[in-house]
């Protein structure tokens, strides 16, 4: 639980909604109907839509976006990644969390 300031007493109290995850990640899960491929923290997610590739980051906007054939890939920190070859998908980001769903 996250612990803040009351504005009109200055008294510290729980506000009771979960702390929020680190400002260094998004939550991504990428998932088809039948199988999940990828869930956990990730420093960056790249794919690509018809207007081209593009990267998201921790505290994007959030947004909705068909994919196209192309790598996924998600780095989990700056030196490892996972790379997915997908045909296809939709990508939704909303509040740090991406969510990409295949094969729909």
């Amino acid at each position: 639980m996250a612990v803040r300031q009351d504005a009109s007493t200055g008294q510290l109290v729980d506000d009771g909604k979960p702390q929020e995850q680190s400002a260094d990640s998004v939550q991504c899960k990428v998932y088809s109907p039948f199988k999940v491929y990828f869930e956990g923290p990730a420093v960056s997610v790249s794919a690509e839509s018809k207007t081209g590739p593009f990267d998201i980051l921790p505290r994007h906007h959030n947004f909705i976006t068909l994919l196209v054939p192309c790598q996924l890939v998600i780095r989990t920190d700056a030196q490892n990644e996972q790379t997915f070859d997908i045909g296809g998908g939709v990508m939704h980001v909303k509040a740090n969390e991406v969510t990409v769903f295949l094969d729909v």
